[in-house]
């Protein structure tokens, strides 16, 4: 019966939060909501910020139950590894098959994050983060710097964010019918992989540029150095 109740304050704080954000929603309005008293949520919760950080956490909880990780035989390539890997968070990011205040929420953290940010990426992101860089490690030449694969797999990660964030932009510049027939979760998780793919299939091009940039930049303060002494 506890935990009966503490999920139902759970439940009943998310969409509540989605809609209003931290700072406006109160801890009556919840416990109205999910028809409790207040010594109930104090003592599941304690206080209103524990609460928030509990709901963001389950919210996060529901979108990897709803769309698991793919589990990987031994000897699947690193290639399909990657499109599993991006179908699965781009269709989290999407909010397919969820309650939409739940894909509402994490993005109102991410955007404006609070505390509850420093926990979703201990105990969600982070790992996540680690499986992306795991794939490409297998992908990338050994040579490759450690801040240019957190970059490629921020590259990655971005543009599956952008399909959340901009979906109405999206929506804007593309008709329906087309969004309809080439813009579900699967094709776009498809389109970003065979792009990763492509680009990592001729590092020569990208580690290249990153040098010559370097480079550049290096040259060019290196004579204004030599214009200010002169």
């Amino acid at each position: 019966m506890a935990e009966d109740t503490r999920t139902r304050i759970l439940n009943a704080a998310g969409p509540v939060f989605a809609e209003k954000g931290y700072q406006n929603t109160t801890v009556r309005e919840i416990c109205r909501v999910a028809n409790v008293n207040l010594a109930s949520m104090n003592y599941h919760f304690g206080h209103k910020e524990r609460l928030y950080i509990e709901t963001v956490k389950q919210a996060q909880r529901n979108k990897i139950e709803q769309v698991p990780q793919p589990q990987w035989q031994t000897g699947t390539s690193p290639a399909e590894k990657l499109r599993g890997f991006v179908r699965t968070l781009i269709t989290r990011m999407m909010g397919t098959g969820e309650a939409p205040w739940q894909t509402r929420l994490m993005m109102r953290e991410i955007m404006q994050p609070t505390q509850a940010c420093q926990e979703l990426v201990q105990n969600y992101f982070r790992p996540q983060f680690e499986i992306l860089l795991g794939i490409l490690e297998e992908l990338l030449p050994a040579a490759t710097t450690q801040p240019k694969r957190h970059q490629l797999a921020f590259s990655v990660v971005g543009q599956c964010l952008y399909y959340r964030v901009a979906h109405e932009v999206v929506a804007l510049l593309i008709d329906k019918e087309e969004r309809e027939a080439h813009y579900d979760a699967q094709q776009l998780g498809d389109h970003v992989t065979d792009l990763m793919l492509a680009a990592l299939s001729s590092p020569d091009s990208w580690l290249t540029s990153s040098r010559h940039s370097s480079s550049g930049l290096e040259s060019s303060t290196e004579r204004r150095i030599e214009n200010t002494s002169s």
